[in-house]
């Protein structure tokens, strides 16, 4: 089941972005955040988590790519799944999910960053939609290696937004 995500769910969404951390493969990030950090860093919209029997399996929300007015229909895409619990459909399900969610929310365009080699994160987006439109090379530093992304986007086919 999705549903919107709480307050509530904070320990659990910050224990599964833990599981991203220590994977290393899924943020230049090496330390958890506080609540309040994530949540000041996510929209308040289109945040999402995965639960089954109760338990928090994966979560998705959307982060602003600019504060300028511009840019307010652009936003960034994280979706995150317990390691336990991968490659079940739970990504699909979340990227389902945020995608509508966002154009409810008046966002056109979303934008992911995947480090070079996660190939389950590539072919999620790629199913979904997003198209691959650059590459950042030696990016940033993840223990001490540099690492690349690529960069996709996938624009709304909504109508209201041509």
């Amino acid at each position: 089941m999705i549903r919107p995500m709480t307050d509530q769910d904070s320990v659990s969404v910050l224990e599964i972005y833990k599981m991203g951390i220590e994977t290393r493969n899924a943020t230049f990030e090496t330390e958890v955040p506080a609540w309040m950090d994530w949540d000041l860093k996510h929209l308040q919209h289109s945040r999402f988590v995965y639960c089954k029997d109760e338990k928090i399996l994966g979560w998705a929300a959307l982060s602003s790519v600019s504060t300028r007015p511009a840019y307010k229909g652009v936003a960034e895409i994280s979706i995150y799944i317990d390691t336990d619990f991968r490659a079940k459909g739970i990504g699909s399900q979340l990227m389902e999910k945020e995608i509508v969610s966002s154009e409810e929310n008046d966002i056109w365009t979303l934008n992911s960053s995947v480090f070079h080699g996660n190939t389950a994160t590539l072919k999620l987006h790629e199913k979904y939609g997003f198209r691959i439109i650059g590459f950042k090379e030696k990016v940033a530093r993840l223990d001490n290696k540099w690492r690349n992304t690529i960069l996709l986007e996938r624009r709304s086919k909504n109508s209201k937004f041509e």
